[in-house]
């Protein structure tokens, strides 16, 4: 089943967010992930509103938490964590 990994972004540094952002897409492919939406319009109706938003549908829930604990992921983190505010789950779907 296929599993939808959802990510709500407040970014403070776009330059090294863009690191992030170009070296989190690779480790995501290389995963089986595929984006939906990315940094595209939203409209906010309720809860704590982030400018930047991102939907990447995954084969399963496993693809997608073993990209996340992958090495290449935990490398392109590093430059989220330091220039973004984000929540990011994984939710199992169609």
């Amino acid at each position: 089943m296929a599993a939808y990994w959802i990510a709500h972004v407040a970014v403070s540094d776009p330059e090294v967010y863009g690191e992030y952002a170009k070296r989190a897409t690779d480790a995501i492919a290389a995963h089986g992930g595929e984006f939906l939406a990315r940094a595209t319009r939203t409209v906010w109706l309720e809860g704590n509103e982030r400018e930047r938003n991102v939907v990447v549908r995954f084969p399963s829930v496993e693809d997608a938490e073993r990209c996340y604990q992958s090495p290449a992921y935990q490398e392109a983190l590093k430059f989220a964590r330091v220039s973004a505010e984000r929540d990011l789950c994984i939710i199992e779907g169609n």
